[in-house]
């Protein structure tokens, strides 16, 4: 199927600590790749701001994506973007941030649990990790994260199911959190925020969208109807890579639009 209204708004340019490419080369290869809008939404982990140099981060990912939005207008629709990364860990700095810079769009995620490293990083073939537990944990900060409510959209839901389930080859049963996970939706819903499909799994091990199609239908079925989506693109070569199918995903599931973001404001564009 050909979508006219490709738009990728999860992705990161070399300001972020694991991009590769510049703003201006990301905007040229989106345009070129024929998307319609993009976000450049480069990592700031709230709980290491000042440790890991996020504030200066940035002031330059802001100031980079403004400059190539100036370049590109009329051509793409280039969107300033942040994502912050644990932001309910220190939500004194996240909220000083958010009311200082004037963002398109903010991206809520949880990379790893308090005083823990990253999922990426850990080995889950380590007996003497609980992931069951782990994942307990992180469905309880994703709520908390929801409840705070600062951000545009939540990302990747199932994150850590990249690692656990697509690198490790866990298995994981779901139906242990499906309580949590109505709560975060319902959340998301009440406080008129969206909810990311992110296609990044559709290139890796695990070979599924964040979330899955049946998280996706039941947030349709609790009477969500705001959805973005993004690649998590962090190389030029992976801008808008599965949207094309995350769009067939969400018609299926019963969406007929996608949620872009300007000023922080929601707006619908039809899929089809």
């Amino acid at each position: 199927m050909t979508f006219k209204n490709l738009v990728d708004l999860h992705t990161h340019t070399d300001n972020s600590f694991d991009g590769n490419h510049s703003t201006m080369f990301l905007c040229e290869t989106a345009y070129m790749k024929g998307l319609r809008a993009v976000a450049f939404t480069d990592h700031l982990e709230m709980d290491a701001f000042f440790k890991g140099s996020f504030d200066k981060t940035a002031i330059h990912s802001f100031f980079e994506i403004a400059k190539a939005r100036s370049a590109f207008e009329g051509r793409l629709l280039v969107c300033i973007g942040a994502e912050l990364g644990q932001a309910v860990y220190n939500k004194e700095i996240s909220e000083k941030l958010i009311s200082t810079m004037k963002y398109d769009i903010i991206i809520g995620s949880i990379h790893n649990l308090p005083n823990v490293q990253d999922f990426y990083y850990m080995d889950f073939n380590d007996e003497n990790i609980d992931y069951h537990s782990l994942l307990d944990s992180y469905f309880e900060w994703e709520l908390k994260l929801a409840q705070w409510n600062g951000f545009d959209t939540l990302a990747h839901l199932t994150y850590p199911l990249r690692y656990i389930v697509g690198n490790y080859g866990k298995s994981v049963d779901m139906s242990r959190y499906s309580e949590i996970i109505d709560e975060i939706l319902l959340t998301l819903i009440r406080n008129g925020k969206s909810l990311e499909l992110n296609t990044a799994g559709l290139r890796q091990p695990i070979g599924i969208t964040s979330p899955d199609e049946s998280i996706l239908r039941r947030y349709k079925d609790l009477g969500g109807s705001m959805l973005t989506i993004g690649s998590d693109a962090h190389y030029a070569e992976h801008l808008g890579a599965g949207i094309d199918k995350g769009y067939e995903l969400a018609l299926k599931c019963g969406f007929d639009s996608i949620t872009i973001y300007q000023n922080r404001t929601p707006t619908l564009i039809p899929i089809e």
